[in-house]
């Protein structure tokens, strides 16, 4: 980031209100374009300018681009952090920059108003398929607790990876133990709902991520926990999944699994493309182990026909295996 790339970037008022806007809140192009009033042309020129200067990103989620800010004013860096003061100073300084950046409020009110309705649309569709599942399981709030539990309170999350969001609701639960949480989902669908859910909270304390859990598309060490909530179940490969987790996670952190237990509904299959029907304690413990991660004793929580187990672990080690050793070479090369 160069202080002249900077500067150039921020001399137009369009680019000043755009970072406004994403200091509150993750934004597709065509929603900022709907703020300012702009084509979307024009706004993708100025969206480019912004993104070359190192100041924003763009993400692609399915047929949409998402546009997040990257600086904060709790950065460590420097000149970050005085890049985002100096933004939130001139809007508290210059009464009309103010009152314009006021108005794009009103209108991003619009934009979080039809996302969560959006989202209430969806679950609406789909309430029954939910509340058949949410009937066979204990309750949610007890399996929650048992994730806090599992990932400890006094030390914290720190860096959080959430492994298949899906709504976002586990990611909103663990937002207050982590530094930062990246909710990673292979639906855009499911992300546009974990969005909806998530932008309730500080924009630079969480992101989005398109991704599969096969090919996590993040750099070796990056995350302090990293969390599996009722997704291992539809992995092919589930130690190659946990190989890639174990690639992902910092020496020393922890994963936090929770998923059912080995069950014979094999209706899950076909009404739910479950590929797994649970796992037992003895399968996770070998998966855990083969993936570096040393495991901590088991906890159930009981359901009225199936049971939620939680299994966590510490990072110790390298994957013991030849795939685990070339994610290992090609993210070092």
């Amino acid at each position: 980031m160069k202080i002249e790339s900077i500067t150039r970037a921020l001399a137009d008022p369009t680019r000043l209100r755009i970072m406004r806007l994403l200091a509150d809140l993750e934004l597709a192009v065509g929603e900022v374009a709907q703020i300012l009033g702009q084509s979307q042309p024009r706004v993708s020129r100025h969206i480019g300018i912004l993104c070359e200067a190192g100041l924003a990103e763009r993400r692609r989620e399915g047929s949409w681009t998402f546009l997040r800010q990257t600086i904060s004013r709790r950065s460590p860096h420097r000149l970050e952090a005085a890049v985002a003061e100096l933004l939130s100073a001139a809007e508290e300084s210059d009464p009309a920059f103010a009152e314009r950046c006021a108005e794009d409020r009103r209108h991003l009110a619009a934009i979080r108003a039809n996302r969560e309705s959006a989202a209430e649309e969806y679950f609406a569709n789909h309430a029954e398929e939910w509340d058949m599942l949410r009937g066979m399981l204990g309750p949610a709030s007890k399996v929650e607790d048992a994730l806090i539990r599992a990932i400890g309170k006094k030390q914290g999350a720190g860096e959080l990876l959430d492994i298949g969001t899906g709504t976002g609701r586990i990611a909103e639960v663990l937002s207050d133990m982590a530094d930062h949480v990246v909710a990673l989902d292979k639906s855009p669908e499911m992300l546009r709902i974990a969005r909806a859910r998530l932008h309730k909270l500080p924009s630079e304390e969480w992101e989005l991520v398109q991704g599969d859990f096969g090919a996590l598309p993040f750099r070796a060490e990056s995350f302090d926990t990293i969390v599996f909530h009722h997704v291992l179940h539809y992995a092919h490969e589930p130690a190659a999944v946990l190989q890639e987790a174990a690639r992902v996670c910092r020496a020393g952190g922890r994963i936090v699994i929770a998923d059912y237990a080995y069950h014979e509904r094999e209706e899950l299959r076909r009404q739910h493309a479950h590929v797994r029907l649970g796992f037992s304690d003895e399968q996770m413990l070998e998966l855990l182990t083969q993936a570096g991660f040393d495991p901590s004793p088991p906890v159930a929580v009981p359901g009225k026909e199936l049971t939620t187990k939680i299994w966590s672990a510490m990072r110790t080690a390298e994957p013991r295996t030849e795939k685990g050793e070339a994610l290992r070479k090609a993210d070092q090369a």
